[in-house]
């Protein structure tokens, strides 16, 4: 709630990014997302599909949550553009991968101090790139 008593509206300006804890929080929530990945059974094949050394990996996911959440746009400044979809065109994602990738964010927002409600709404937002990636994967 906002101090009129009113529902935060995420996805309307910077409200998302916000929540998130700008952009100290999104690379928290970035840093706690890879170390799912390097924990988690579910999430052995899409760790595979990823460098070793994270670094640029975990620079990039919170550059680009940065500008996804209503934030500086700091992927476009440091990267360039980007399609999500595109750019992971080449990989096999299916549903599986989709799904310990979101499994790996879920386990991530919940170690975030975030909201309730809006753990919820990042990752109905993050199934949409996530299902994007699916479609377009060979």
């Amino acid at each position: 709630m906002n101090d009129k008593n009113q529902p935060i509206e995420f996805g309307k300006q910077d409200a998302s990014y916000s929540a998130a804890g700008k952009i100290e929080g999104i690379r928290k929530l970035v840093d706690s997302f890879y170390q799912y990945m390097d924990r988690l059974d579910e999430a052995k094949i899409i760790r595979a599909m990823h460098p070793k050394d994270l670094t640029v990996s975990s620079d990039k996911l919170a550059c680009f949550l940065s500008g996804w959440l209503g934030g500086p746009r700091l992927y476009s400044e440091k990267y360039g553009s980007i399609s999500i979809p595109m750019i992971h065109k080449h990989l096999s994602v299916a549903s599986a991968e989709r799904d310990a990738w979101l499994l790996c964010m879920k386990h991530a927002a919940n170690d975030q101090p975030y909201h309730e409600s809006f753990k919820k709404y990042l990752l109905e937002q993050l199934f949409v790139p996530a299902e994007r990636i699916r479609q377009v994967s060979k």
